[in-house]
């Protein structure tokens, strides 16, 4: 069984005890959190797709950690103008347990 879940604008394929890097949530570690914007329910080839949100469904996880990406460099220059910057970016995600998925 599989859903595909949309976390924070993005689409997520998720299934039971699955680990997902999310954009950054709410929430401490440890808090359980409920996931009701479910797109579409897979049961053993019985797939249910929603019109947009499939209705009663849900997903069930766990916040494991708050983690931060990988830094990426951000470069600007303007070439014969003596302008030139460079800035860092590392962006914020959530580690996500899933837990359970309660369709139809």
């Amino acid at each position: 069984m599989y859903a595909i879940v949309d976390i924070g604008g993005k689409q997520f394929k998720v299934e039971k005890d699955q680990y997902i890097y999310t954009p950054k949530l709410e929430g401490e570690a440890g808090a359980k959190i409920k996931l009701d914007q479910v797109l579409l329910i897979d049961d053993k080839g019985d797939v249910t797709v929603g019109t947009p949100m499939v209705k009663g469904a849900k997903v069930s996880g766990k916040i494991l950690e708050h983690v931060r990406g990988d830094k990426e460099v951000v470069f600007k220059k303007k070439r014969r103008k003596g302008y030139a910057v460079k800035n860092g970016h590392r962006q914020g995600f959530t580690k996500l347990l899933i837990e359970g998925i309660s369709g139809k």
